[in-house]
């Protein structure tokens, strides 16, 4: 398995989509950026591996994808602005009164969000169930869920992926963002172990690597696939990767924007 800080070359969507947050946060004064950036790459392989209409969002044959991470939620409008649902423009309104885009997902507000989440340990639970019903109605609709491993302290994760092992839900893809944000809480060693032990069927992978990931999800699977992204948190600026803490909510100044910028183009992480 290859360190998620080895050389990547990094798809130019996803520098694009990283670019915009930094924007946008500079605008508004909001954003968890660092996490944002940490699963860029595993939004953008969902978004080009399941099926799903931007001009037709309420599609019925449509696939789901649920970000249970919550507090992500800058870096998942921005990623579907950039496959299509609405331009980026329109998240330069993030975290204002009476935006459509707020500092949590609302499902009655963003077309293509399919859940309202921030909860941590929420949006697996609702994942698992909607997979579930799609096995129930005879449809052969995928869903896909992103848990972080901080919130995987909580136990409804487990519970749910127990449910999602014992029902062997193959339509359902969990993946599972191990940036090691939990380091100041309660560490979860060896993530991909204690799935399978749950009854899943693992793969590891680098959460950077773009084709790696779509690899990983077309994978062929019989009951529930968690896919662990071994990523960095603050993913492209070195800045934000080396002072996680730091920047866990900050928001980028003038200057700090550039300097942030500059790192992402470099392209040297």
């Amino acid at each position: 398995m290859d360190s998620p800080h080895m050389t990547v070359p990094m798809d130019p969507l996803c520098k694009t989509i990283r670019t915009e947050i930094l924007k946008i946060s500079n605008k508004c004064g909001h954003g968890h950026i660092p996490t944002s950036f940490s699963i860029i790459e595993m939004m953008t392989a969902v978004y080009q591996t399941m099926k799903h209409d931007p001009k037709n969002p309420n599609w019925p044959d449509r696939d789901m994808f649920v970000l249970s991470k919550g507090h992500a939620s800058l870096g998942f409008y921005c990623t579907l602005a950039g496959h299509g649902y609405f331009p980026f423009s329109d998240v330069y309104s993030f975290g204002a009164f009476d935006s459509t885009f707020g500092c949590h997902p609302d499902r009655t507000k963003v077309p293509g969000a399919e859940a309202s989440t921030g909860s941590l340990g929420h949006g697996i639970g609702l994942a698992v169930g909607m997979a579930l019903g799609a096995r129930i109605n005879g449809t052969s609709r995928q869903v896909y869920t992103l848990i972080g491993d901080g919130e995987s302290n909580e136990g409804s994760v487990w519970e749910a992926a127990m449910v999602a092992s014992h029902q062997q839900l193959a339509n359902l893809t969990i993946l599972y963002d191990n940036n090691n944000s939990q380091g100041r809480c309660l560490p979860i060693p060896n993530p991909g172990e204690r799935f399978a032990s749950f009854g899943c069927d693992v793969v590891e992978v680098n959460g950077h690597d773009l084709p790696e990931l779509i690899k990983a999800l077309k994978k062929p699977h019989n009951t529930v696939r968690v896919v662990v992204c071994n990523t960095v948190k603050g993913y492209g600026a070195h800045t934000l990767s080396d002072k996680v803490y730091e920047w866990h909510r900050r928001a980028p100044k003038a200057d700090e924007l550039d300097m942030l910028i500059g790192e992402l183009n470099a392209g040297n992480f």
